[in-house]
């Protein structure tokens, strides 16, 4: 949620940029609402200052009829303003909500994610000398994937993962925990990426995969909701994340956090599920879009001096760990239509997929400013006992399937085997092939 200051110092600045995310909110209303609540509010405190001082006079001598009469009246215009004022504060609140997060200057104007910049593509595209196979005709092959079982007990885009592909999987979640816990290797990044940051690994994380209505909407994911799943639908006021930094990023909901705490790292591991709404007909083969998928997620708070280079530190990191499986990729710089309505700035990354003959997307980065930490309440107490807002920050380590679809297509070889990249051979016994 922004500032309403800002939008009472910005208001034409702040609808131009709510245009160019393509979200279309009344400023002037909200403005106009802004002042009627203000003007209510103060009515409201003046008769509860007038009424305390009454209170205090009658407790030091016996009140009389006009004192219990015109307590009587206060008591009755504070109920009658406070009548007007909840409608007007709830209209308020509702249209405040749907003021996006402001996109940093750098992030490109575009109105669909079609506009979005390719910053750099890295590596080269592997060359067969035979016609790639799809990463699901290579698991039909080893006996890797099964939908047509899954379908049979979970309905469609649901999957059996099997042998050596969970094998796999384990093994990346492996190699992830002990890069993004190794200081040097950290270290070193934030020295080569030029970022005025400590080498605070990140601790590893299990979160719940459930979260809670009131909590998924401070975060502002909750929308749009025909994308989540709803449990028990309204008897438990729970809903299935559909990422860890869902239930990650509100971990410190109404708390404040001692600066010298910040940064604060995490990379969950969890289940994660969306409906995948819209999406009918689109990859139904394979395991590029599936209702339960496994991801790592890293999320920071940090103090906002360093929230920007906390975003460019976790960019790092990904190319970095995409580099480490020598998958050839793309950075693309999403525009402001793109990147979120709660996003100030967002960068995703694409690695190719030679079965497909396209890149596909398998990271994103999502900085967030103040947005999100304003409804969560979540804050920093500096060194001087003043308090701000913290600033949060989320980014995919590795979205599992897709990351082994890539795998599964670059390293493949003609009579259908797949190479395990290097860096994962230890944590799988030193196994060489799927």
């Amino acid at each position: 949620m922004l500032d309403i200051q800002f939008i009472r110092d910005n208001p034409g600045a702040v609808a131009e940029k709510s245009k160019q995310k393509n979200i279309e909110v009344d400023i002037s209303h909200l403005l106009a609402l802004d002042e009627q609540r203000r003007n209510l509010l103060g009515e409201v405190e003046d008769l509860r200052a007038k009424r305390n001082e009454l209170s205090g006079q009658m407790k030091n001598e016996r009140p009389n009829e006009e004192q219990i009469a015109k307590g009587r009246e206060l008591k009755d215009k504070i109920a009658e303003l406070e009548a007007k004022l909840q409608p007007v504060e709830d209209a308020f609140t509702q249209l405040l909500k749907q003021v996006p997060n402001m996109p940093l200057e750098d992030v490109p104007v575009g109105a669909s994610e079609d506009e979005n910049v390719v910053a750099k593509e890295i590596g080269i595209k592997p060359e067969f000398d035979f016609e790639p196979k799809t990463h699901w005709q290579l698991a039909e092959m080893h006996d890797l994937i099964d939908k047509d079982r899954a379908a049979k007990v979970a309905g469609s885009r649901f999957a059996y993962i099997k042998g050596g592909l969970v094998e796999l999987q384990f093994a990346i979640v492996q190699f992830v925990l002990s890069t993004l816990g190794n200081e040097q290797v950290l270290e070193q990044l934030i020295q080569h990426h030029k970022l005025e940051l400590v080498a605070k690994p990140f601790t590893p994380v299990l979160p719940p995969a459930m979260i809670r209505t009131s909590v998924f909407d401070a975060m502002d994911r909750l929308e749009p909701r025909d994308d989540r799943y709803r449990v028990g639908e309204t008897e438990d006021d729970l809903w299935l994340q559909g990422s860890a930094e869902h239930t990650l990023g509100s971990m410190y909901m109404d708390e404040i956090i001692p600066e010298n705490a910040l940064p604060i790292r995490y990379v969950g591991y969890s289940s994660s599920f969306r409906r995948e709404a819209g999406t009918y007909g689109k990859d139904t083969e394979g395991i590029i879009r599936m209702h339960q998928f496994d991801k790592l997620e890293m999320e920071i708070f940090s103090t906002p001096e360093t929230g920007l280079q906390e975003h460019l530190f976790m960019v790092a990191l990904q190319e970095y760990l995409v580099q480490q499986l020598q998958l050839p990729y793309r950075v693309l710089q999403k525009c402001t239509a793109d990147i979120g309505k709660p996003n100030a700035r967002g960068i995703d990354i694409e690695v190719w997929m030679p079965g497909q003959g396209k890149y596909r997307e398998t990271h994103t980065a999502d900085y967030m400013t103040d947005y999100q930490s304003r409804r969560l309440k979540t804050r920093v107490r500096r060194t001087d006992n003043s308090i701000d807002l913290i600033h949060t920050n989320d980014a995919t380590a590795f979205a599992l399937g897709r990351i082994m679809v890539a795998i599964m297509e670059n390293n493949q070889t003609h009579d259908g085997h797949i190479w395990v990249p290097e860096v994962l051979r230890p944590y799988m016994g030193g196994k060489d092939w799927l």
